[in-house]
């Protein structure tokens, strides 16, 4: 009775037959605690750089859409009383909280100058100046508060590869030191540990891609309101001057 022959071995299986590939999951959850710290703080940053982004876009369309609400009661409106109490409605604008804190500093001088009877040209030069000084203090504040946050965004997006770098270098160092206990400087003694190191590279730049890329368009995105800001300030005061010190 003939024996049966084992079949020959196809060298045309696919990878997957021959060995299982490496399990990134695994490989995170057992890392080491170098590297288990720096994918921690990665992920952190990277939650926080996420929820940043979502409540600062929020906030400036909320702020850019106010704005021209505000522009087109303001240029309609003939009542600077009138275009105060629209501003209430609109806290979200900050050119309305400018035209605001310049209208209170207004009724403050146009007040004063009621009670005496001489207007002389210093004092209605102080009282434009006083306007001017308010103007520019509430455009300040306005821009502070838009950029609040914000540079967390670019401290995330500087930060985090170096942050990466650090673990994929202290991968790389892990694995040279199994090379030397182990004397064997296989793919299966050092696979586990370098992959271990490029993970930290790869949460490095995932929470510094989006973080650089909203940086700047917020930057741009305020840049375009501060300017818009200054604009209505000159327009303001070049109505103060025509209509109450003239």
């Amino acid at each position: 009775m003939m024996a049966l022959l084992p079949l020959p071995t196809s060298p045309f299986l696919p990878l997957a037959a021959v060995t299982t590939g490496l399990d990134y999951m695994e490989i995170v959850t057992h890392a080491g605690p170098v590297v288990m710290g720096v994918l921690c703080l990665l992920i952190f940053a990277s939650v926080v750089s996420w929820a940043i982004i979502f409540k600062k876009w929020l906030h400036l369309r909320r702020a850019q859409d106010q704005s021209v609400k505000f522009l087109e009661t303001f240029w309609q409106s003939k009542r600077l009383d009138a275009i105060y109490q629209a501003a209430e409605s609109l806290s979200s604008s900050p050119i309305s909280q400018v035209f605001r804190a310049g209208y209170v500093e207004l009724s403050k001088v146009t007040a004063s100058q009621k009670k005496d009877s001489d207007d002389a040209m210093s004092e209605q030069l102080g009282g434009i100046e006083n306007v001017e000084r308010a103007l520019k203090r509430a455009a300040a504040a306005e821009v502070t508060h838009l950029e609040a946050t914000v540079p967390f965004l670019g401290t995330t997006a500087s930060a985090a590869p170096f942050v990466g770098l650090f673990g994929t270098v202290w991968g790389i160092m892990r694995a040279f030191n199994d090379i030397y206990q182990m004397g064997n400087a296989n793919l299966a003694t050092v696979a586990k540990p370098i992959s271990e190191a490029l993970i930290a590279t790869a949460f490095g730049l995932a929470a510094a891609i989006p973080a650089v890329v909203a940086y700047n368009y917020f930057v741009s995105r305020i840049r375009v309101l501060d300017s818009e800001m200054t604009n209505f300030s000159n327009d303001f005061l070049n109505i103060v001057r025509r209509h109450f010190f003239s």
